[in-house]
């Protein structure tokens, strides 16, 4: 049934596709390297100039050699692509250009209204020097100078010219301030600051001194609003290097400057968080002493991990009922709930939760399905098959821009055409893109941009790509892996893009740093060419799969570990099984303290069901697979819809 409905899909898709540009990429492509080099000619034009591309290829060549670009050239292009992101992009350029050159004349005439700070900056400049210094030039530089963060130097003009018509007086100055404080910006504090009589810029001087490292002298300070604000400001940020030192100097400074209950339980709640989030000593204590209007979703979680962590269950479920309904609704708590109620011996209230939770397609859902024995709820959607609607998005010209964009290497631009092309779609229309691109292999586009909207998760098979599938099971086998859970490995960590980077540098499927990939390709005897290498399919699914096994039996088996220490590494995953000896895997991944790590570790086996669905059409149990077991065929979970569908999807 499943590989019918992909092939009917298939076909579809096959039926009603975007125009085959394949022949004309060699030509593009030189056409975008001769353009990056600041050498594109008339003849180069000629050679695309009926390619859709074309816009970015001489917005491209324009922005390289901006600086001895010519007004009407520019303008040519900007009306011949008007309507286009190539054209939007072109004019950010030539903007920053002409404020460069300060043409004020010709930036005003070019200028729309822009989400750029530094443009926004340089349009006050452009009508300032214009003389149209009128009552909305005013509002529009009070409105741009009222942010608690710095601006870029171009305001500095306009801001000086509106202080001299007697606009930007001591007490926006006061307001900005007061902004930067609660920001933690100590520095915009300082240059603030300069522009006050000295006896209220060395109050300013010493409030931003505060902030950066809490001192004794501020029980001195006057009594007043602006001090209690600053010091509630300084002891919340001082709580998360070091919780006790703050909660000494709240004890000193709550009775000499007279903190209200609001801003002692700022600084109690930040006490609290960061001395549960290491299941510090003290913990419960400092939890009890947080006000009940303090708390927030981020903080009911932990009051019921810490419990979780010390064993207590009852606590953990006070803890749990204490949450606000919607939170304690979510099916996250709603298994705990269950969990914590059964080892209570609660049973029938702990049956009736996890009949909840299990109505969800999510970690938890499945968790509790697993619990009661039942199938896993899934009910997938697939995009419209209607051809007129399928057809009106084949052709749409941003769609057309954006994979061409995409075959050519071109990710920063492509990525600026899509979402342009997003904001022009219905929701059925946008299913129908992301299949286009995820058969032009960008398959991150359904994991970055599909939505949040409980239709937009029901999506799977966008949302759940599967690419290098022959690679992918050999590598499994070889290392006798499930491939489902390889694949959601894959998904999680990469989105199935081949040229993924981290910003630490982890590079391609499955996001392998260079060190790791060549300790274990010397461990194994496997072919390893550098970290470039890392790029290729294959190379990167045999280390990552090797790699993923040697965590697997660096952890005995345990797959829910090996998932963890996959993402944060083995120190951590050794402490928290020093920490917490013997605890049930769901209870260990809820109490890891790195949320990142938390998070991953639910997020890989939810998604092992999907690509289980994907693969198999019936799902090995999670609570077997997070244990590193697979199991019969018989006893594997099927997949049932209930009705009607509310079903939260895997994240």
């Amino acid at each position: 049934m499943l590989l019918g409905l992909l092939l009917a899909s298939a076909a579809v898709t096959a039926q009603v596709a975007p125009p085959d540009l394949s022949r004309q990429r060699p030509a593009v492509l030189e056409a975008f390297r001769v353009a990056e080099q600041g050498r594109f000619s008339v003849q180069d034009a000629a050679r695309i100039a009926d390619h859709p591309l074309r816009g970015w290829v001489e917005a491209t060549a324009l922005r390289r050699r901006m600086a001895n670009a010519r007004t009407a050239e520019v303008r040519v292009a900007l009306r011949q692509f008007a309507g286009q992101p190539a054209a939007d992009w072109l004019r950010e350029a030539w903007l920053l250009e002409l404020a460069k050159r300060r043409d004020w004349t010709t930036f005003r005439a070019d200028y729309r209204p822009s989400a750029s700070l530094e443009l926004r900056c340089a349009d006050l400049s452009a009508r300032l020097a214009t003389g149209a210094t009128d009552a909305a030039w005013i509002a529009d530089g009070r409105a741009l100078w009222l942010t608690g963060r710095t601006l870029p130097a171009s305001c500095d003009l306009p801001f000086r010219s509106l202080q001299s018509l007697g606009q930007l007086g001591d007490d926006l100055r006061w307001q900005r301030i007061d902004l930067a404080v609660a920001a933690g910006q100590t520095g915009l504090m300082r240059l603030l600051a300069a522009d006050l009589p000295a006896a209220e810029a060395a109050r300013v001087r010493d409030h931003a001194g505060f902030i950066d490292a809490p001192h004794a002298r501020a029980t001195r300070w006057p009594r007043d609003a602006r001090s209690r604000k600053v010091a509630a400001e300084g002891l919340a940020r001082l709580a998360k290097r070091s919780p006790d030192a703050a909660q000494a100097q709240l004890a000193t400074l709550a009775p000499a400057l007279g903190l209200d209950e609001a801003q002692r339980g700022k600084v109690l709640y930040q006490i609290a968080l960061w001395t549960v989030a290491s299941y510090l000593p003290g913990a419960a204590t400092r939890l009890e002493a947080v006000p009940a209007a303090s708390y927030d979703a981020r903080l009911h979680e932990w009051r019921v991990r810490e419990a979780m962590n010390r064993r207590d269950d009852a606590g953990a479920l006070r803890a749990l009922e204490a949450m606000p309904a919607a939170q304690r609704g979510d099916p996250r708590w709603q298994y705990f709930e269950a969990r914590l109620r059964e080892r209570l011996g609660q049973s029938d209230d702990a049956k009736a939760l996890y009949r909840r939770a299990a109505m969800t397609a999510t970690f938890h859902g499945f968790l509790a399905a697993d619990r009661l024995g039942q199938p896993y709820a899934l009910c997938p959607l697939e995009p419209s098959k209607d051809p007129a609607l399928r057809q009106r998005v084949a052709t749409h010209p941003g769609l057309v821009r954006a994979l061409e964009l995409h075959a050519v290497n071109q990710p920063a631009l492509a990525a600026r055409e899509w979402t342009a092309l997003l904001g022009s779609l219905q929701a059925a229309e946008r299913y129908i893109a992301i299949d286009h691109a995820q058969q032009a292999d960008w398959h991150d586009r359904a994991v970055l941009t599909i939505g949040t909207a409980p239709e937009d998760l029901r999506h799977y098979r966008l949302r759940f790509p599967l690419h290098h599938e022959n690679t992918l099971r050999r590598e499994s086998r070889r290392h006798a892996i499930d491939p489902a859970w390889v694949a959601a490995q894959t998904r999680a960590e990469s989105g199935f893009m081949p040229r993924a980077r981290s910003s630490a540098n982890a590079l391609g499927l499955m996001q392998l740093l260079p060190g790791t990939a060549a300790m274990t390709a010397g461990r194994l005897g496997l072919p390893y060419r550098g970290a470039a290498s890392l790029y290729d399919p294959d190379t990167n699914l045999a280390l990552g799969v090797a790699h993923l096994r040697h965590e697997l039996d660096r952890h005995g088996g345990a797959a829910y570990q090996a998932i963890a220490a996959y993402n944060a590494g083995p120190t951590p995953v050794a402490r928290w099984n020093r920490d917490r000896p013997g605890f049930d895997p769901d209870f260990w991944i809820e109490t890891v303290t790195y949320k990142e790590t938390r998070d991953y570790v639910a997020r890989v086996l939810a998604f092992s069901v999907i690509y289980d669905w994907h693969l198999d059409g019936s799902a090995v149990p999670v609570s077997e697979r997070m244990l590193g077991r697979t199991v019969a065929r018989s006893s594997r979970r099927a997949f049932l819809c209930p009705t009607p569908p509310e079903l939260p999807s895997p994240p």
